[in-house]
């Protein structure tokens, strides 16, 4: 089978998934992989933490990863322009096919062709550089406990620095996924999905200083800005 007919396959297979489909409701959301949708559906209910009022959305994953989200991301979501308000197009930098490329022009690239393809001004694009991986490496203590190292000596800063993972100047790890990789096998622990839901469910998000989750969350608040109730009793 083509690849462009089992992508028309997996979209039909989709379109059952989406609840309410008359209804217009308020974001739908692509992504390159389970891993991501996890962590996405992890900040979406934390909408208070984003600064941004509840949002009723629905997220996907597309069966050809990165480069199917960079390359046709727009084509799934044209089925959804008259349904949702907004769309959303998030993969990673590395992997996407245009590794080389600047964040920005590929981010630019897609709301082109979402703007074309009828979403106009209300579709975005968040592109993580290098990967999902470099969200989880924020300064808080539920990383340690969610990744499994709680109380451990030493902590998991320490080995990541100990070990050169992550340099003690560097505000990330150099390779976040093969760092989160290596962490979760010293202490036997499976790399799932649940864990990215786990822990964008549960992190200080003034914590993460990485500029794509800026981007992310500065575009919820131009779509979904929370203000509260005006006047008194």
């Amino acid at each position: 089978m083509a690849r462009g007919d089992e992508s028309r396959r997996s979209v039909r297979c989709w379109r059952t998934r989406v609840t309410n489909p008359s209804t217009d409701r308020d974001l739908v959301v692509l992504v390159s992989d389970k891993n991501m949708e996890f962590a996405i559906r992890g900040l979406l209910s934390r909408h208070k933490a984003l600064g941004i009022r509840p949002v009723d959305y629905e997220a996907f994953f597309y069966p050809e990863k990165d480069p199917g989200c960079f390359l046709r991301g727009h084509d799934f979501l044209r089925l959804f322009c008259g349904r949702f308000s907004y769309a959303l197009v998030m993969f990673d930098r590395e992997g996407c096919g245009r590794d080389a490329v600047p964040v920005s022009e590929l981010e630019a690239e897609v709301e082109e062709r979402l703007a074309r393809s009828g979403w106009g001004s209300r579709g975005a694009a968040t592109v993580l550089d290098p990967e999902l991986d470099v969200w989880v490496w924020v300064d808080s203590p539920h990383v340690d406990s969610v990744l499994g190292w709680q109380g451990k000596s030493p902590t998991l800063r320490e080995w990541l620095a100990n070990t050169g993972l992550w340099p003690r100047n560097a505000l990330k790890p150099l390779h976040p996924k093969f760092a989160l990789e290596e962490a979760l096998r010293l202490v036997r622990k499976p790399r799932s999905s649940s864990l990215y839901r786990d822990l964008a469910e549960r992190v200080t998000l003034s914590g993460c200083t990485d500029s794509a989750f800026a981007r992310f969350k500065i575009t919820l608040q131009r779509w979904f800005l929370f203000s509260l109730p005006q006047g008194g009793p």
